[in-house]
């Protein structure tokens, strides 16, 4: 399907992908939703909480966080949380629903702001990508690369759908391609794919001779690339990464996301790994809600991510000493954010890609990842690991991280299930350990009491706001009154009165109700809040569409609204000039002070005549 001639989406068009994408639907691909009653809730993906204020309407297609006041439809959604413009979240849409748009992608702004460089830096990633991958695929030199991968068991499938290429030895292969292809050199080494020569105006490629592996950001855009060398002589890394850059953090990436969110939404668990080299290996054996950090430890970043779209997850890292510990430290992380942790161990100290080579993917399914050890169970584990129960020392120290453990995070069941286990592994009885359990259970009372003012300002956004005086819920109510009956706005623009409202941000909003009524000519709050180009302003329009309105005294709130901010007008010029007079007489402007004096008892009388 083409534009219209004036190079727009056509309204119908947009009406129809709007209605063919459930905003629950749309919004489960990115997070995880509950139902409660006649609407679904979740975790604010716009800021940060512990407590879902996130509410999804199934019959008015709309969202709507009571928390930080996002709001909008499914348009707006995609929109928000991918940071892109509204034509390219509707070609977004479109495609879920078979619906085709030839539109170029315009990023002319949105929540994240993605400059037009690293959309080029973006773009370049991609032509390289197409370039390694055909390399790969049919040209003699990646004959070798790719019977290796194949030995590997790696399937032309799995190849292809990760767009897994061959970067050739030559030292300036890709750097030619993408000077004819008109991309700036310089910019394109902030990117990382390039390195310019010390002290020359010369660049090249830097990855020469490698498999690429291409990395992706959680929206299936290329933004760094992994390269691993055929045959090390030892002088060379086994793999070299992208390093960091404007379109590339490790802190933030959580590689393959963007595949798997649909598996993980149906399994409703996501399987957490330390390599793409592991997902690659899962996926080749048909699991595919797995992800991978990037190189570097979980971080909230990442925890943030997983969090809008599960509750369950299960960390799969290598099976050695380095991979226990970091286990460790990612589950006490996920924990503390309430969220539900197993951990899957490997034996032998094998990784999943040489686990799933070496025993095979059905072995890896049922035995690792369908028993998995619980949070707890896991930490005891953890713990055990170099004591010898002959020392006293090691004893303590292993009852101590125990129940540090248990205190606080336990059901009473838990409890009694690890401390009979502690009691008959250490030979020290159950009151003995019960007891020193009760003792740091009281002592984290106390310190949960002494800490409790400094917690004060991590409490919900909803708990922080402060209750919204007169002038402000006129505002509303009058906004909520335009958005549903052109009238008022034509009423308005009719009186003497031509800015009805008295904060900039709705004032903003209406003028851009204005121009919309006059394109459009009737009421529709959601095509409304499509155009708006400022997350602020889309908050303000979707609270205010929400607002109760009772349409039998409309006239009357409507009356009610425009009195009581003429009314606030009022009480702050009287504010100002009582300022003004007290200036005066300071400085002995008597005169002035009197013409004041005068100036407010004429506003005050106009006050009251409201």
């Amino acid at each position: 399907m083409v534009m219209d001639l004036a190079g727009k989406i056509p309204e119908e068009v947009i009406e129809q992908i709007r209605t063919q994408s459930d905003i629950v639907d749309v919004i489960s691909e990115y997070m995880q939703l509950t139902k409660r009653g006649r609407n679904w809730f979740g975790l604010c993906p716009f800021h940060g909480e512990q407590t879902p204020s996130f509410s999804v309407s199934t019959d008015k297609q709309i969202f709507h966080c009571f928390g930080c006041g996002a709001g909008g439809n499914a348009i707006t959604f995609v929109m928000d949380i991918e940071g892109i413009s509204f034509p390219d979240a509707v070609v977004k849409l479109g495609e879920r629903v078979g619906i085709h748009l030839d539109v170029e992608p315009s990023f002319p702004g949105g929540t994240k702001k993605i400059s037009k460089a690293e959309e080029r830096m973006k773009e370049a990633h991609a032509f390289a990508a197409d370039f390694f991958h055909h390399l790969l695929l049919n040209t003699e030199d990646g004959e070798e690369p790719l019977n290796y991968l194949l030995e590997r068991g790696f399937t032309r499938e799995l190849i292809e759908s990760n767009n897994i290429g061959w970067s050739l030895p030559s030292f300036d292969a890709l750097t030619i391609l993408l000077e004819r292809k008109g991309y700036n050199l310089q910019e394109i080494a902030e990117s990382g794919l390039i390195i310019k020569r010390e002290g020359e105006e010369r660049y090249f490629d830097r990855f020469r001779g490698r498999i690429m592996f291409p990395i992706r950001d959680e929206n299936g855009k290329i933004i760094a690339f992994s390269g691993r060398i055929l045959s090390s002589n030892g002088e060379e890394a086994k793999y070299l990464n992208s390093p960091e850059s404007p379109i590339f953090q490790k802190s933030e990436v959580l590689y393959n996301l963007d595949k798997a969110r649909t598996s993980i939404r149906k399994n409703r668990q996501v399987v957490l790994m330390e390599g793409f080299m592991d997902v690659l290996a899962a996926n080749s054996v048909g699991v595919m809600n797995v992800v991978a950090t990037m190189g570097t430890s979980l971080t909230n970043q990442h925890i943030t991510k997983l969090k809008r779209l599960v509750e369950q997850i299960t960390i799969c890292y290598d099976g050695d000493n380095a991979g226990f510990d970091a286990a460790k430290r990612a589950a006490q992380l996920l924990h503390t954010e309430r969220l539900k942790v197993d951990i899957a161990v490997l034996p032998e100290k094998l990784d999943p890609d040489e686990y799933i080579h070496t025993l095979g993917g059905q072995a890896f399914k049922e035995q690792i990842l369908e028993k998995p050890h619980a949070y707890i169970a896991f930490m005891m584990m953890h713990a055990r690991r170099n004591k010898n129960f002959q020392f006293e020392n090691d004893t303590l120290q292993y009852i101590q991280e125990v129940l540090e453990q248990l205190v606080g995070r336990s059901s009473p069941v838990e409890r009694d299930l690890y401390i009979r286990q502690l009691s008959n592994e250490t030979n020290i009885s159950e009151e003995a350990i019960y007891a020193q359990f009760r003792k740091l259970e009281a002592n984290q009372v106390r310190s949960a009491k002494v800490e409790m003012p400094t917690q004060i300002p991590s409490m919900p956004v909803t708990q922080q706001q402060k209750p919204m005086d007169a002038a402000e819920r006129a505002e509303r109510l009058l906004l909520a009154h335009m958005l549903h009956n052109i009238d008022v706005v034509d009423r308005v623009l009719r009186s003497e009165q031509k800015e009805p409202f008295v904060r900039d941000a709705y004032m903003a909003v209406f003028v851009r109700l204005v121009g919309f009524y006059e394109e459009y000519g009737h009421p529709d709050y959601q095509r409304f809040v499509e155009i708006l180009d400022d997350a602020e302003l889309r908050k303000i329009v979707m609270e205010a569409a929400l607002v109760e309105r009772d349409p039998d005294q409309a006239e009357a709130e409507v009356m009610d609204s425009i009195r009581q901010l003429q009314k606030y007008r009022i009480e702050q010029e009287i504010y100002q000039k009582m300022h003004e007079s007290k200036e005066a007489e300071k400085m002995h402007e008597y005169a002035r002070a009197l013409e004041i004096a005068q100036q407010i008892i004429h506003l005050r009388k106009s006050l009251s005549a409201i």
